[in-house]
């Protein structure tokens, strides 16, 4: 259970990569890396010393091939947080949508009443602060989503002016083409990169015809959906799943198979990392897509705990099973059933 105790245990505020060997003499076999440097066993490390450094500096899950046998990496990050300047109706919409969306979320609003209004929307922190202040207290990194949507001019230049000299992943400003120029025109003036002013999202959003405070949250979320998945990509070690390990696992340490889809074709329903626990008692923690597919690698799960084996499973989506099973969306994924025993 060495790798499950390091899981726990890593900084997820880190760029954390963690490779597994899926298919070849050292099946099941894990490296992880933090920055570029390695930990694991001595004899461990030996197996991992010609994965290719473009393949661990990456984001985004990656299957590699090294000395004849086939690894996937993957990043061990936490969840995407984003931060809200402003606790406005924009602000209010889009709470909400971030959090259906796995989003951590702060939102940083001065009028008490309006930040009242953010935290009953669901928002995880709320600074009812000036601007300016609030985002001392926040330090930005490469998964940190800052959103500008407060009620003026003068508020959006206070928040960009310290948001730009923040790590991040995303920056989204509200406003008008106009007023946008102007703002962007002022940053540079003030010393800031062109490029840097220039790689911020404004106006804000994607180009959907938004109208109303929904329908510009629905557009802001689809932006930065785009921008977390084909730059960053996501991480399938969810909180959800950690959070199991750390609180729950830990008391019973019991055999459990982690779940991970590392390849898929067509309209699959689930991405490239996403993972679920299956316990030896048939519990799932997370899920791949549902339905019978799914009831199908937890039995499997379960008989490699059993065995005490790991292996690949490929789950067809596109037959009269499924169909009837109402996965219509069909493809097929690559499912690696990550056994783990107590030893």
């Amino acid at each position: 259970m060495f790798f499950i105790n390091e899981l726990i245990n890593l900084d997820r505020k880190q760029k954390n990569r963690v490779a597994t060997i899926i298919e070849g003499e050292h099946q099941g076999k894990k490296a992880i890396y933090v920055g570029e440097r390695l930990y694991n066993s001595e004899e461990d490390v030996a197996v991992f010393t010609s994965l290719p450094r473009e393949v661990i500096a990456s984001d985004k899950p990656t299957i590699a091939m090294m000395n004849g046998e086939r690894v996937f990496v993957e990043s061990i990050k936490s969840d995407p947080h984003m931060i809200i300047c402003g606790g406005g109706h924009v602000s209010i919409a889009v709470i909400k949508m971030a959090k259906m969306l796995e989003f951590s979320v702060t939102v940083l609003e001065d009028r008490p009443f309006f930040a009242e209004r953010a935290k009953a929307a669901g928002a995880d922190y709320v600074i009812c602060d000036q601007f300016e202040k609030g985002l001392e207290t926040i330090e930005g990194n490469e998964n940190t989503y800052f959103v500008i949507v407060t009620r003026g001019h003068r508020y959006d230049i206070e928040c960009l002016r310290s948001i730009l000299k923040k790590n991040h992943a995303y920056i989204g400003m509200i406003g008008s083409k106009k007023r946008v120029k102007s703002v962007k025109d002022l940053m540079i003036s003030d010393g800031f990169d062109k490029n840097l002013v220039d790689s911020m999202y404004s106006p804000i959003g994607m180009k959907i015809g938004a109208e109303t405070p929904a329908e510009i949250a629905v557009a802001i979320m689809a932006e930065i959906i785009q921008v977390k998945n084909q730059e960053k990509g996501s991480s399938g070690f969810t909180t959800e799943i950690i959070e199991y390990l750390e609180k729950e696992w830990k008391k019973t340490k019991l055999p459990l198979a982690i779940v991970t889809i590392i390849s898929r074709k067509g309209a699959a329903p689930r991405g490239i990392g996403t993972k679920m626990l299956v316990m030896r008692t048939g519990q799932m923690i997370g899920t791949i897509g549902g339905g019978c597919a799914e009831a199908d690698i937890q039995h499997q799960a379960i008989q490699c705990m059993e065995q005490g084996i790991s292996k690949l499973v490929q789950v067809d989506m596109t037959g009269k099973d499924a169909e009837e099973d109402g996965m219509v969306c069909g493809g097929m994924i690559e499912v690696f059933i990550d056994c783990f025993q107590l030893f």
